[in-house]
């Protein structure tokens, strides 16, 4: 004899004596074991409802229980077998009575649990998913019991001032498939309940809408939901109805629990059964047709949707799955098209497909291709900055979607239902692919791992563009090949802009537009930049004369000091072909100051680039704005002459010669920034590059002959000596520029702290020669200055160096020991320096020729004319006496 659950509590052998069914033990055992089995789980049911367990894990223990009871209750046999085990009227009428007491034991444990959480709603769809695991259970008394609690539930919401049932949207996708079962007994039942779910969702509406003044009706809901005490009649509006379940489930429910039913629907479209996952799909097709808008965690279903059709290629359901795409592109384009670029690429099949499916809805093309553009904006490869913050479903932390992206519109693009579009955004699309195909050449690709999407995506924008002239031109000159080598790919944008110039396309003015729209904000990366440049510079060319508008010379202005380099030179580039309309442009004088601001950049070949545009615009720039302008750019020049870069240092020094020469007639306003000038000037005579050598005298001869000074000697070139040549501009100096040798002397003081030898060298010659024609001009505590500076250049490592730096020394100590106290001698001495030029003899005889004679200059006679040394002395030995 089976245990029957070995009447293991002593409560249910008290029972068994007492009820008076306790004779029906031998006749229907099985009916006894699920009533006393009943009975215990019910009491252990509803003591954990009075517990303080944690409220989940009280329902995870409560549903275990259930589904024990479920099993037990609707597997004893139908009523018309417990009739026929009964030997009497009397045991059938008792048998009768028992079946019914066991489901309505059941029932009323769901009541008791409804009654005091909502939430435990969710048991009901437990139950709808067991009876249809198995058949055999009694699915007509389950959907009685699912109704009954439903409409109890619904009439208990009624006294609550908020509902919480969150588990609605998953039961109404069950109950919206029983509403079509074949078993018209369950298709009442179903329908009922859901019309009594469907009305504790609107009481859960109702704290939401009970502000806003639109009504129910307004809004358009059916009758449905409206007070009707008419409730026999009304569900029958869900019966085999699909569409009355879906606009009515579409309107009632809460955004997140549509999102559940629609969840819900879409799992069943993988049901081994094809009937059941063909209702899913068409109720789940009619939901989406009307209310997609208020679907959220699109991109969670995208996702499940790509994993069912990657699953199973020949899935029952595909069209049913791609058209719950394009329904979900139709409201929310942006979430869609994102996580359709977030798979891997190249993108397989199934993603071709979902894209195609998403590009089958005409009307939100404009949003789609908005969409792809932003992604577009990206740069593949780059690595996520914050990975917590990513609400990707990828795992890999690279941004590849711009690649998928690129890829996708290679099959969008030929879309006949987004020509209108692609007309939109021709310029924007032709922008970011030329960008992409950049980034892309970056990364190496190689064509038979992945291919060049971009490089695709742009042909197709052009056929699609009516330019397939323009891509045949292109292949020919072998521009798509240019385009995967990154060192050509700047030659691949030229050939692009230059061929869309030749055919005249007619998206120029928008193209224009836009390319100065974005030059004017700024794009995100420099990279961005080199490719706008290259485009806009190219068309301009063709469809404009020089000089430009005003407004686009306002961009090639700004870009001179863009901080990408390439973005520099391309735009100097421009501008020196604008050397012979340089009088015609209104702001000539803040194109050449942006140009000097070039001066300043950190790589040498944009500054190279600004001093050749420069010197070519002032050659044709008119005399009176090139006036206005010229002690700027002298003094511009000035920095650039002790360039770490030989070849910067000899064209900014001989361009500083031209400047002098070609404003020979303002030399009254240059005359202090070629003082300024001299000691670079001097000192890079010892340099080591011939170029700067050579430009060094060609700029001091303009020099001499623009002061006044000679210049016979820079002529002997055989028998150059850079000592003689500063004996010279020394003994010049004192004579037209006395007040400047303090100002030459401290400019001189900074070059030995050079790092290179030969500018050591010249230095200490140099402030040698300086302080001893213009020692009565310094002060002592100037002096002591210098006394310092030379101190740390004793200890040099060159021995030629120390050497020369002791004879410098030696010369200030003359100084410093000839000077006096008295304020009045002093100036008596200054005086008499004026007046009286001694005539100096070489003090270093540094690289001194053999036959060099020992007074290689001759002293040119100053106001009083020359005197001797031994005259000057006298004179101010007796005025010492005084």
């Amino acid at each position: 004899m089976p245990l029957r659950n070995q009447r293991t509590i002593s409560s249910l052998q008290t029972l068994q004596s007492s009820v008076k069914w306790h004779h029906m033990e031998h006749k229907a055992a099985s009916l006894w074991d699920a009533y006393a089995g009943l009975l215990c789980h019910q009491s252990m049911i509803l003591a954990t409802n009075s517990s303080y367990v944690d409220p989940y894990i009280q329902f995870e223990i409560q549903l275990h229980i259930i589904e024990a009871a479920f099993k037990m209750v609707f597997s004893i046999p139908q009523l018309d077998e417990v009739r026929g085990l009964g030997t009497c009227a009397e045991d059938m009428v008792d048998l009768v009575s028992l079946y019914q007491n066991i489901l309505n034991i059941y029932e009323d444990t769901l009541l008791i649990l409804v009654s005091k959480d909502l939430y435990k709603l969710q048991i009901l769809k437990e139950m709808a998913v067991w009876m249809h695991e198995d058949s055999s259970y009694l699915q007509e008394r389950v959907m009685v019991i699912i109704s009954r609690v439903l409409n109890f539930a619904s009439r208990k919401v009624r006294e609550y001032t908020s509902v919480d049932a969150p588990c609605l949207g998953v039961l109404a996708a069950e109950l919206s498939l029983l509403c079509s079962h074949d078993d018209p007994s369950i298709t009442c039942q179903a329908s009922l309940g859901m019309y009594h779910l469907l009305c504790i969702a609107k009481c859960q509406n109702a704290d939401i809408e009970k502000n806003k003044p639109t009504t129910w009706a307004e809004r358009g809901s059916c009758c449905l939901l409206e007070s009707s005490p008419d409730v026999d009649f009304l569900p029958k509006v869900l019966q085999r109805n699909k569409t009355k379940i879906a606009q009515n489930v579409g309107q009632t429910l809460l955004p997140s629990l549509l999102t559940d039913f629609v969840w819900s629907l879409l799992m069943k479209l993988s049901e081994p059964d094809y009937k059941t996952a063909s209702e899913a799909a068409s109720i789940l097709n009619l939901t989406l047709e009307n209310y997609a808008q208020k679907v959220t965690m699109v991109s969670k279903i995208v996702d499940a949707i790509y994993k069912q059709l990657s699953g199973n290629s020949f899935h029952n359901m595909k069209q049913a799955l791609l058209r719950v795409i394009t329904l979900l592109t139709r409201t929310s384009p942006k979430k869609v098209i994102f996580q359709l670029m977030d798979y891997p690429v190249p993108a397989d099949n199934t993603v071709i497909l979902m894209w195609q499916a998403a590009g089958s809805e005409s009307s939100v093309a404009p949003h789609v291709l908005k969409t792809i553009l932003l992604i577009l904006k990206g740069k593949p490869g780059e690595m996520e900055e914050n990975q917590m913050d990513r609400r990707r479903f990828s795992l890999d932390a690279t941004n590849m979607m711009p690649v998928a992206a690129s890829q996708a519109l290679c099959t969008l693009l030929p879309v006949g239902s987004y020509k209108k579009a692609v007309a939109q955004f021709f310029p924007q699309l032709l922008v970011a692919l030329m960008l992409q195909l950049f980034y892309s050449t970056e990364l190496r690709l190689m064509p038979e791992a992945r291919p060049l999407y971009a490089q695709d995506a742009l042909r197709v924008l052009l056929n699609c563009s009516g330019l397939q002239n323009v891509d045949i031109a292109l292949k020919k000159k072998n521009c798509w090949n240019q385009f995967s080598q990154a060192l050509y790919h700047h030659h691949g944008v030229y050939l692009v802009a230059k061929t869309l110039s030749d055919y005249n396309f007619p998206q120029f003015p928008e193209t224009l537009h836009y390319l100065y729209k974005i030059s004017v904000e700024g794009p995100r990366r420099s990279e961005d930049s080199i490719i706008t440049t290259i485009f806009l510079t190219e068309l301009l060319n063709n469809f404009f004369r020089d000089p430009f508008p005003e407004e686009f010379l306002v961009l090639f202005r700004n870009w001179v000091n863009d901080s990408n380099p390439a973005v520099c030179k391309l735009s100097l580039q421009k501008l020196a072909s604008m050397a012979p309309v340089i009088n015609e442009i209104e702001n000539a004088c803040s194109l050449l100051v942006a140009i000097l601001g070039a001066f300043a950049s950190k790589d040498k070949t944009v500054v190279i680039r600004a001093l050749v545009t420069l010197r070519r615009l002032l050659g044709k720039l008119d005399k009176m704005t090139y006036s206005t302008l010229c002690t700027q750019i002298a003094s511009s020049y000035c920095p650039l002459m002790d360039h770490s870069n030989g070849g910067i240092r000899s064209m900014a020094i001989r361009h500083f010669g031209e400047l002098l020469r070609d404003m020979s007639q303002y030399m009254w306003m240059l005359s202090p920034v070629v003082l300024g000038a001299l000691v670079p000037l001097i000192l890079f005579l010892e340099d080591v590059e011939i170029r700067v050598v050579k430009a060094c005298k060609y700029t001091l001869e303009i020099c001499a002959s623009q002061l006044k000074w000679s210049t016979s000697y820079f002529q002997k070139d055989k028998k150059f000596n850079f000592e003689m040549v500063v004996l010279n501009i020394c003994n010049n100096l004192i004579i037209s520029h006395e007040s400047y040798i303090t100002d030459l002397i401290s400019d001189t003081l900074g070059f030995l702290g050079s790092s290179r030898t030969y500018l050591k060298r010249g230095a200490l010659i140099l402030i040698g020669y300086l302080a001893k024609l213009g020692g009565h001009l310094l002060f002592r505590d100037e002096i002591e200055v210098m006394f310092e500076v030379i101190e740390r250049v004793l200890r040099d490592e060159d021995p030629v160096i120390r050497e020369l730096a002791e004879r410098t020394r030696s010369i200030f100590k003359e100084i410093a020991h000839g000077m006096t106290s008295s304020t009045i001698k002093q100036s008596f001495r200054r005086v008499i320096k004026f007046i009286y030029v001694k005539k100096l003899k070489p003090l270093y005889y540094y690289n001194w020729p053999q036959d060099e004679e020992d007074s290689p200059t001759d002293m040119k006679n100053g106001k009083e004319g020359c005197a001797e040394e031994t005259e000057e002395g006298m004179i101010y030995k007796e005025f010492n006496k005084i």
